[in-house]
């Protein structure tokens, strides 16, 4: 037996004549074989032999030599040629001599001759192809038809009880008949269809509707719905033996030109490759996703790329042509081939034991390669895949083939990341989820990366010691002139476990193999020293126990690492730590190389720690380690004190007392927050806040840094770096407290005075003594201090009183400690507002060393308003009197309205008559009574007016609408 693989076993070597006790004096010879598979362990062969004997045998798979005789018949005189088992209707067809019988599949039922088909020369059963919709009634097509039954050849009535049907071809001469066979009450009816055909025609198959017949000439097609026939294809001269077999259950159709072999659809139409075999087949038969070829006195086995996978010679049981059968239904396991006087049984090896064969000879990609196809084919499921995928990737892995053996393991869906655990670590925590013998033994125990590739180095030199003496090693030359060193493999090793480790992170994994690959994981990382790899695993969303990786991180130096990972598991105060145990490493490193790296570094190492603080809502943690982080940059401090990221806040009291005095900015900056964001009411923050800006004013203007001095800086020439600095800073401190000032009313002003009061901050004193109520002194700052008339005149004008306008011209005619008065601002003052004054009160307060020319205009406009304005007043007021009396006389018009009533006078609403009832007059003149005035309540009158919500009104003399 010459293979690449076994395919086939020999099930059992039989001589049917011995096995029916037949006598030497009646020697058999046989002539054709059929098989049925009836159930999963029993199939059942049938033998026909040249004198016209049918036999029947019973095999039972499971067991050896479990073969048994059934039964015997006699069809006819003449060898029988066909034997077609029909599983749909229970019965088998025999060819014997040009007729046709039908015996039922047990051969105990008596023989019935279909004696109305003559000088048959080739029969095919109908093949249903699963993606085709056929129709099972063809009687009323065909030229011809007739019926006959098992008990009687007379046409019988249609069947009413049909259990089920199978169909046939025959070749009778230059014609087709399509038998159509129904199992009814154990009765088979058949009917006929004839079609014309061609002459010659030496073999045929049916497939859904299409009927393939060849000749000496070529293949054709014919339908067997409309009896139309095409060409497939022209055979060469030199070849005249046409032979075709359906294939994958109808699926698709072989047809054999020499020893090529070339596969079509049902229609027609080519598809796939051709296949060429060895020898000039005999026959052909399908057992699962294999071709099995007969020919040259051996059996040939191929797959469906055209592989020949096996070969079986026969040789030795007979000299003669072999015989093959085959189950037509493509569900067996088992094909028979005969000789003349033996019949040799094969079963096809289990699935397991094919790949297993290739796998031992380190053939592993045949062995995936068969598997796909067996997969595809449906022999095997997904999961078997998958758990080859699985064995060849740990073959391939011992084999120190790493990267193939990754590549394996990702394509396994069932195999489970916790089997790579002990190539890590032998003895860890998650030793006990490996599943211990869940392979074929195939290859060692996983043990540490070292002692693998120790093992697999040792073996390799053992082997080529045995090829330098001449012995059969399986020994890859190209993996063995390309072989890394010990470090390098173990490296690779390394990498490609991480890669497999990596992707199984995106599987549904319970929680302790989670932990064990992430866990594992950060090992491998830490062994090729991969720190950015590490970083991103420890800040991420990770399953890593934290037990198994602190020491390590610490011993090794990784303290950035090992800082993720107490922050990614909730553990802030140790992150912490470490984050200032290595800022302070930073800021040491930079003193000592004063370099900028260590800078960056520090910074780098802030900000970490910040955004741990930002969530976290343990207040002791965040002050503990607020001025560390202060002192290297004081945005990051104040993004921790105002973060809305933790769910509780922190005590304003304690954050206030935790921050350095020194660090002002940080302290207004968290006091703004609480004030502007937080809406904090208590008047303690908010004077605070105030007191802390004023000094920061207070400094900034001794500095010569005011806001009046970076105008004048911005109208000159500035530098990019200076106008940058500019626009970054949008107010100045003494803008900010301004605003502050103006806004809030919240804090003490005195407090504030205590500290402004010697200072040059003018327009802080005005607000403070505007929130204070000191009118005289606001209004003197604003006009003489910070000589503002605009906002002196607003003030005036906020307080709404006129007698403020006088003040203010006061100050401006009399401004007083040597000062010269303010002409033009006092005529503004009165031109904009001289109006609304006393003009006695104005003359009173105007100086006499004012020049006349510049108030002559405004005291005259001021006087002609004055006077204007009375006469208005009286023109309103005796308007006002008008109206008054306007409206007393139509009140008194509308009191003295009468109406007159007679016997006759009825009701508006109900039309009875009124005489001496109670009445009610509406304003509209009309007049119901008084119950109907009850009745109607505030309902509209019967000219339909709502009196209360329409008022009527009466125009006057002087007032009309």
């Amino acid at each position: 037996m010459d293979s690449s693989f076994t395919v086939l076993e020999q099930l059992a070597d039989l001589d049917p004549a011995r096995v029916a006790n037949l006598p030497q004096s009646t020697p058999i010879t046989i002539r054709s074989v059929a098989i049925f598979s009836r159930s999963e362990s029993e199939t059942l062969i049938y033998v026909g032999t040249g004198g016209g004997k049918l036999i029947l045998l019973s095999v039972n798979l499971s067991l050896p030599d479990s073969v048994q005789f059934v039964q015997l018949i006699s069809i006819s005189s003449r060898l029988i040629e066909v034997i077609l088992v029909l599983p749909e209707i229970e019965r088998v067809l025999v060819l014997s001599d040009g007729f046709l019988y039908l015996i039922d599949w047990q051969l105990s039922l008596p023989v019935k001759k279909l004696g109305f088909l003559k000088e048959v020369t080739a029969i095919a059963r109908r093949f249903h192809s699963e993606s085709a919709n056929i129709s099972s009634e063809i009687r009323e097509n065909g030229n011809s038809s007739s019926e006959i039954t098992e008990e009687s050849a007379e046409p019988s009535s249609s069947d009413t009880h049909c259990i089920s049907s199978s169909f046939a071809i025959a070749v009778m001469g230059k014609k087709l008949v399509v038998i159509e066979m129904i199992l009814s009450d154990n009765n088979v009816n058949v009917h006929l269809k004839e079609m014309p055909a061609f002459d010659g025609i030496k073999a045929v198959g049916w497939v859904n509707e299409s009927i393939l017949i060849g000749n000496s000439n070529g293949y054709f097609l014919v339908s067997s719905e409309t009896g139309k026939s095409n060409d497939i294809f022209t055979l060469p001269e030199s070849s005249r033996n046409p032979k075709l077999k359906p294939l994958s259950k109808g699926e698709e159709v072989l047809l054999l030109v020499d020893n090529l072999g070339v596969v079509i659809d049902p229609q027609g139409q080519p598809k796939g490759g051709s296949l060429v075999f060895k020898c000039m087949p005999d026959a052909v038969c399908q057992l699962g996703s294999y071709l099995v070829v007969s020919g040259d006195r051996k059996l040939e086995i191929y797959r469906r790329n055209g592989e020949c996978v096996q070969s079986v010679d026969v040789g030795k049981f007979g000299s003669s042509g072999l015989i093959l059968g085959g189950d037509e239904t493509g569900k067996g396991e088992m094909v028979a081939v005969a000789t003349t006087s033996k019949v040799i049984c094969y079963r096809k090896a289990s699935v397991d034991e094919q790949i297993k064969a290739l796998l031992k000879k380190s053939r592993y990609r045949e062995a995936i390669s068969l598997s796909v196809s067996l997969e595809l084919d449906g022999e095997i499921t997904k999961r078997t895949l998958s758990f080859v995928h699985a064995q060849v990737g740990f073959l391939l892995f011992f084999d120190l083939r790493f990267e193939e053996a990754v590549d394996h393991f990702l394509l396994s869906e069932e195999m489970d990341p916790s089997e790579v655990f002990p190539f890590i670590m032998q003895e860890n925590r998650w030793s006990r989820l490996v599943s211990p013998n869940r392979y074929w033994a195939l290859h060692p125990p996983p043990a540490p990366l070292e002692e693998v590739i120790d093992a697999a180095l040792a073996r390799i030199q053992n082997m080529v010691f045995l090829k330098r003496a001449g012995l059969d090693a399986n020994l890859d030359e190209g993996f063995l002139l390309n072989l890394p060193s010990r470090a390098d493999l173990l490296e690779l090793a390394i990498r490609n476990i991480i890669r497999y480790l990596v992707a199984s992170r995106n599987k549904e994994l319970s929680p302790e193999v989670k932990e064990g690959v992430d866990t594992l994981l950060m090992y491998l990382y830490r062994a090729l020293d991969l720190v950015p790899e590490m970083e991103n695993l420890a800040s991420s969303d990770n399953n890593c126990v934290v037990e198994e990786l602190e020491v390590l991180l610490n011993n090794s130096g990784h303290l950035r690492t090992l800082a993720f990972l107490y922050g990614s598991k909730g553990m802030d105060s140790k992150s912490v730590s470490i984050w200032r145990h290595l800022a302070r490493n930073y800021a040491a490193t930079l003193r000592r190389e004063t370099a900028d790296h260590g800078t960056s570094n520090e910074r780098k190492a802030a900000e970490e720690a910040s955004k741990i603080l930002q969530f976290s809502s343990d207040e002791d943690l965040v002050l503990e380690h607020l001025t560390w982080i202060s002192d290297i940059d004081e945005d990051l401090a104040v993004t921790i004190l105002i973060s809305e990221k933790r769910t509780k806040h922190l005590s304003p009291e304690n954050v206030l007392e935790a921050i350095d005095s020194r660090k002002v900015a940080i302290r207004q900056s968290y006091l703004q927050w609480l004030i502007e964001d937080q809406e904090c009411d208590d008047p303690q923050y908010h004077t605070l806040y105030a007191l802390s800006l004023a000094r920061s004013a207070l400094e900034e203007v001794a500095m010569g840094s005011d806001g009046t001095e970076r105008t004048e800086r911005s109208n000159g020439s500035l530098s990019e770096d200076c106008i940058d600095e500019v626009a970054n800073d949008r107010y100045s401190v003494r803008e900010r407290l301004q605003l502050f000032l103006q806004a809030s009313d919240l804090y003490n002003p005195e407090e504030l005075l205590e500290v402004v009061n010697d200072s040059e901050l003018w327009l802080e004193k005005a607000i403070l003594y505007r929130k204070m109520g000191q009118e005289n002194i606001v209004l003197q700052i604003l006009a003489l201090k910070l000589e503002d008339s605009e906002a002196a005149e607003q003030y005036c004008a906020e307080i709404g009183r006129d007698d403020a306008y006088i003040q203010l011209l006061d100050l401006y005619l009399d401004p007083q400690n040597g000062r010269e008065p303010m002409f033009t601002a006092a005529v503004r003052l009165l031109h904009n507002h001289g109006e609304s004054l006393d003009p006695l009160q104005v003359l009173e307060k105007l100086s006499p060393e004012m020049p006349l020319q510049l108030a002559a205009d405004t005291i005259l406009r001021m006087l002609r308003a004055r006077v204007h304005h009375h006469r208005q007043g009286q023109i309103v007021h005796s308007m006002s009197r008008a109206i008054n009396l306007d409206a007393k006389l139509t009140r008194m018009e509308e009191r003295s309205r009468h109406v007159q009533l007679n016997d006759e006078s009825m009701c508006d609403s109900c039309h009875a008559r009124l005489g001496t009832k109670l009445f009610v007059m509406y304003p509209d003149n009309s007049v119901v009574c008084y119950r109907c005035y009850r009745n109607q309540g505030e309902s509209p009158s019967t000219n339909g007016q709502f009196v209360k919500k329409n008022v009527s009104f009466r125009p006057g003399w002087l007032v009309t609408r």
